[in-house]
């Protein structure tokens, strides 16, 4: 195992990515924020099945904080997260300040309008336009063919991919399976706030969400006995909501009823004690899920 070149700064990473393009090779990018757990490394891994060479930057992105969320406090740990890299294969890793990739004067920021409204969107305001805008940058300067990112992040994954379409950046943008505790639990770097109490409580947002999936698998279709199911488990485990919806899969539209060949998404964001934890699963409904 190697660890990964660092750069610092946009015309280090544009050396590179020239470098890289004159060899005539490929690129796969991971953005992260770092505190590195299997979901990030297996899309780094994912990566080096799509690409020649695996890109990562590691930023804490201030502009999707809002004032009274966990920017000084989110978790980080860049020597173990460089060696987590270079396990998976990745060849370098993008670490700039916050004053680098917005300098003194900085007034641009990117929307996207309809998947941004509704769920984080509205319970985070502003989060959405920061991911749009750090994200756009990072395509912009390594000009990958490919980005890979979780689907845990559910909305995200759609702000992202909508972005990507809309400005024509010519990158498939790829969403991979969340990766879970064998237990159920959805890995995230925030959990490492959770007491061990707290941590078995969690457990109760996978529960609820693998509860709808059963009953949509054996064919209910009545979104209020679905969301039910969910809130029940919150309820056990003496979980705050912050929302239960469930969506249609691409437009993020809240649903009555779930149909046949309409893939659908149950999202969940819940409070333990003082951690916010989202998760999600896909809905098929009936056969659907079993084929």
């Amino acid at each position: 195992m190697s660890i990964p070149v660092v750069w610092k700064t946009p015309g280090e990473v544009r050396a590179w990515v020239r470098a890289l393009q004159r060899r005539g090779q490929t690129l796969a990018l991971v953005p992260t924020m770092g505190f590195l757990h299997e979901g990030h490394l297996s899309l780094m891994r994912e990566g080096g099945r799509r690409a020649d060479v695996v890109a990562a930057s590691i930023f804490v992105n201030p502009t999707q904080f809002g004032p009274k969320e966990d920017l000084s406090t989110y978790p980080r740990d860049l020597e173990g997260d460089l060696q987590r890299c270079g396990s998976a294969g990745v060849a370098g890793v993008y670490l700039p300040e916050p004053s680098t990739v917005y300098p003194p004067g900085y007034q641009t920021y990117v929307n996207v309008e309809e998947v941004s409204q509704g769920l984080d969107g509205d319970k985070r305001p502003g989060h959405f336009r920061g991911v749009a805008t750090v994200v756009a940058k990072l395509l912009a300067l390594f000009r990958p063919e490919v980005a890979l990112f979780g689907e845990k992040d559910f909305q995200q994954l759609q702000v992202i991919t909508r972005l990507a379409a809309d400005l024509e950046l010519g990158v498939e943008i790829v969403g991979m399976p969340t990766i879970r505790e064998p237990d159920g639990l959805a890995m995230s770097s925030r959990n490492s706030y959770l007491s061990a109490e707290e941590r078995q409580r969690a457990l109760g947002l996978s529960r609820g969400l693998f509860s709808a999936q059963r009953l949509a698998a054996g064919g209910e279709a009545d979104v209020a006995k679905l969301l039910a199911a969910i809130r029940q488990e919150l309820v056990k485990v003496q979980a705050r909501e912050d929302y239960v919806e469930i969506v249609d899969s691409s437009r993020l539209a809240s649903l009555s009823r779930l149909e046949s060949g309409a893939p659908a998404r149950a999202l969940i964001a819940a409070f333990i004690g003082k951690t916010r934890l989202i998760d999600n699963v896909a809905l098929p409904l009936g056969a659907q899920a079993l084929s």
